[in-house]
């Protein structure tokens, strides 16, 4: 009744996990994103799809060099640079760094041409290191949320196991120390700064602007309950405070990161709340269970007995959450194998098959046997184990997921093409124009005859002008795929407005199909 009692109120606790918004994708630039203009713009706007923070906006001129003569000013979700008068001719490129909402940086550069298009300069990048030092700290951080806050709540609700203390408090310590590396690497990841930076103020005033600070300092608070939890003698104590840190971790994961911060959030936070939850009362039983069995000083079987019957209803919701979170954060199976995302998740997946196989194994097959013979400990044991390893290797791969954006966030970023249909008595084209603004496009021309059936061509060409830009008409040719498309490749739209198309179809030697139209570019 105790742990039951304890469990509803870690549910109660469940309506105060918020999130913030989705994860910041770049939706539209201008001028449009490898735009060759004939004179300079005066300055470059960058629209997210939520509003954001920005780090490091930087213009690295056709020349190579760092423009230190810009100004940048946020608005919401605009980032507008004002450039200098004398950028010299060639591709100038506009690099960003800025903090989405759900705490995460989103990094990323547009280019543009005056005149004509140049070899862009190479942006130097520092992240490979900071990164391996970013996933070790996630590591740690789950090593304290989930082995310490959970081991502490398993002693606190379920056994005491002095013998298992020291491991848990080992976990709760390394935690609360990751917790705050993790926030000064943030901040090197968004400035873009070496390792050295974190002994400067800068990273750490960065990242303390980011949704991470609050979920970090929940953690920490958890992992501060737990320790109190593990070291005091009295019972009411450590079951009040590891019910509060265990809380604590469920509101800790639901207020930052792609998860939490996924719509609709009335949806996704609690999921993720209850997501981390079970997986802290799951996690943080194996250390205490390996801890009993290889020290069967106390009596192992009631023990196991209490945790398996609470472990039912919590892996049933771990499941559930899991399930509701991996549907949202995919948006298409295909994505399962299609995205690095997808492929963390599919290998997490089938770590935690395994996990549960080795859960039923020892709730169906090694407690009972340890009931028919209490001493014979090493079946069990040698299982706790093998789960122990398996949770790490699972904590491991979620701390990847740090740097894969979900295909939902990338779907964000996909602009359906434009669809342009030209039809008469003799024939009808279908055009699809992608990205269909201003910048680089490709185009697809569907050729068919009046009744709907493809119509061969010969050859194919492609005439675009801008009447009310005075841009006369230029000719692209259209190539054939294989699938019977004909196709014009990066096509510069430098200007928005309401553009001619026509397209010649070569019939027969003597016979030559010609339809015209006009479509709207749009300048965002």
């Amino acid at each position: 009744m105790r742990l039951t009692a304890g469990l509803a109120t870690l549910l109660a606790v469940l309506c105060l996990a918020t999130g913030a918004s989705a994860h910041a994708t770049l939706v539209s630039t201008e001028p449009g994103d490898g735009s060759i203009l004939t004179l300079a713009p005066k300055s470059v706007q960058l629209r997210f799809n939520e509003a954001i923070t920005p780090a490091v906006v930087r213009v690295i001129d056709a020349a190579g060099t760092a423009r230190d003569d810009v100004t940048v000013r946020v608005a919401g979700d605009t980032i507008t640079v004002t450039l200098p008068g004398n950028l010299p001719r060639g591709t100038q490129v506009v690099s960003y760094r800025v903090t989405s909402e759900d705490g995460h940086p989103v990094a990323g550069s547009m280019l543009f041409s005056i005149g004509a298009a140049t070899g862009a300069a190479a942006i130097e990048t520092k992240a490979g290191f900071v990164d391996a030092l970013i996933w070790l700290a996630r590591i740690g951080v789950y090593l304290g949320l989930l082995v310490g806050v959970g081991g502490a709540f398993f002693t606190g609700w379920i056994g005491r196991m002095p013998a298992a203390a020291r491991l848990i408090e080992a976990a709760l310590l390394t935690g609360l120390v990751s917790a705050a590396a993790a926030l000064g690497l943030q901040g090197l990841d968004l400035l873009d700064l070496p390792a050295v930076s974190l002994l400067t103020a800068a990273p750490w005033r960065a990242a303390a602007a980011t949704s991470l600070l609050h979920s970090l300092l929940i953690a920490m608070l958890a992992m501060g309950f737990g320790i109190v939890a593990v070291r005091s003698r009295t019972l009411a104590i450590a079951t009040t405070f590891s019910a509060f840190a265990l809380a604590g971790v469920g509101l800790s994961l639901a207020s930052s990161g792609h998860a939490a911060t996924a719509t609709p959030q009335w949806l996704t936070a609690p999921a993720v709340f209850l997501h981390g939850v079970g997986a802290a009362f799951w996690v943080g039983a194996l250390a205490p269970l390996a801890a009993m069995a290889w020290r069967p000083a106390q009596p192992l079987l009631p023990v196991l007995n209490r945790f398996s019957r609470a472990a039912i209803f919590v892996v049933a919701l771990l499941v559930l959450s899991g399930l509701t979170l991996a549907i949202v954060q995919l948006g298409s199976v295909g994505a399962l194998i299609g995205s690095p995302y997808g492929i963390l998740l599919s290998v997490k997946l089938a770590l935690v098959a395994a996990l549960l196989g080795l859960a039923a194994l020892n709730r169906f097959r090694l407690t009972p046997a340890l009931a028919a013979d209490p001493r014979d400990t090493r079946p069990l044991r040698r299982s706790v184990l093998a789960e122990c390893v398996i949770a790490l290797a699972i904590l491991a791969v979620v701390a990847g997921w740090r740097f894969t954006p979900p295909p939902r966030v990338m779907a964000a970023a996909v602009v359906p093409p434009l669809a342009i249909h030209i039809h008469t008595g003799k024939a009808m084209f279908q055009v699809l124009v992608s990205p269909g603004k201003v910048g680089i496009d490709h185009f697809v021309l569907q050729l068919m005859d009046g009744e709907g059936a493809p119509l061969p061509a010969k050859e194919a060409t492609l005439t675009l002008s801008l009447p009310e830009r005075g841009i006369e008409p230029f000719e692209r040719k259209a190539v054939l795929g294989a699938d019977g498309h004909w196709s014009v490749r990066d096509v510069a739209i430098p200007f928005a407005g309401r553009w001619h198309l026509r397209i010649d179809a070569l019939v027969t030697d003597f016979e030559k199909i010609t339809l015209e139209d006009d479509f709207d570019v749009p300048a965002r």
